[in-house]
Formats: structure tokens, C-alpha cells, sequence
């Protein structure tokens, strides 16, 4: 079985099958550290579910607002003539909080403040926290993982680092 775990720590997000890391990606989480708060602007923690996967087949940096494609492919020029947007590029897995009063209803729910794991501009900095919330990937890495993770995939969230054994070429 698949999981996906996101240490906060290490701006890093690791896919796991059978207890085994699969594939390691540096991401970008939120600058305001973590929380669960709607309008926190801070990255939830604890056990979520990829609730849905949107993007398939879209081009690589692809721009999407409300969840659909705008028609628009982001490029640096484009940045300069939004520099406000918080881009949200290529897929986007959309994450649903499993933890009732923690990631889940009331004023924590992570599917209602939209959380999602999504490309970026490869422009952004990786390993360091700068998003809204979110969980930035580049766009290539962004794709990789949507191919390899099914809709319900368990998602955990945690401050610490992950610890885990070595495997050789991964690390």
C-alpha cells in the first residue's frame, strides 16, 4: 500500500509502498509554520487522504485557479504581470483532513481551506517553507508523483523528520 509522508522539518516529502520509500522530493511548505486554523495560512498537520487528483494530462506549468486551467501556461513573463498570485501549476492533489476537530470540520477542515500538494514556478525555492499552506513541488517532481499515487492515498504531515532507515540512492 502506498502512503505519502510530508516532514515539515525537512521540507521534504517522501512516497512510501510497503513501508519502503519509493521516491523523495524537496517541497515548500508554509512560511507561517503549521497549523490547522482556516485562514491560518499555515500547513495542517496530521493524517490526510489525497481526495481528489485534477490536472490529468495537463501541460507541465499549466496555471490553475478555482481548481480548472485558466488556458494560461505560466513563463516568466507572465509571473512579472502577476507578481500577486500564488501560482498553482500542473496537478494538484487536494488533500482532506482525516482527524475530526483537528484536520477535519469545524474551523480546521484541510479539504475546505484547499489544501493541495501542486507545482509551482521552478523559479521558487524548494526546502524552504514559502507557501500559503500548501505543499509546493516542482512541476516535473509534481507529475511524477500524481502518476504514482491513487485517489484515498494516506498523506501524514508531521513537524519532525521522518525517521526511517537508509536506502541506498535514495538518500
Amino acid at each position: 500500500m502506498k502512503r505519502i509522508h510530508v516532514s515539515i522539518a525537512e521540507q521534504k516529502l517522501t512516497l512510501i509502498e510497503d513501508g519502503q520509500p519509493l521516491a523523495y522530493y524537496l517541497v515548500s511548505t508554509a512560511l507561517k509554520g503549521a497549523g490547522e486554523i482556516s485562514g491560518s495560512e499555515q500547513t495542517p498537520r496530521g493524517a490526510h487522504i489525497v481526495r481528489a487528483k485534477i490536472g490529468t494530462g495537463a501541460a507541465p506549468g499549466t496555471v490553475f485557479r478555482g481548481r480548472r486551467p485558466t488556458g494560461e501556461i505560466w513563463t516568466p513573463e507572465l509571473g512579472l504581470q502577476h507578481p500577486e498570485r500564488d501560482w498553482i501549476l500542473t496537478r494538484i492533489l487536494w488533500l482532506s483532513g482525516t482527524e475530526v476537530g483537528r484536520n477535519r470540520l469545524s474551523g480546521c477542515d484541510s479539504m475546505r481551506r484547499y489544501i493541495y500538494i501542486h507545482g509551482t514556478p521552478d523559479t521558487e525555492a524548494m526546502g524552504e517553507p514559502r507557501s500559503h499552506g500548501c505543499i509546493r513541488m516542482r512541476n516535473s517532481d509534481v507529475v511524477d508523483l500524481f502518476e504514482r499515487t491513487p485517489v484515498y492515498t494516506p498523506v501524514l504531515i508531521e513537524e519532525q523528520e521522518w525517521l526511517r532507515p537508509p536506502v541506498s540512492g535514495l538518500d
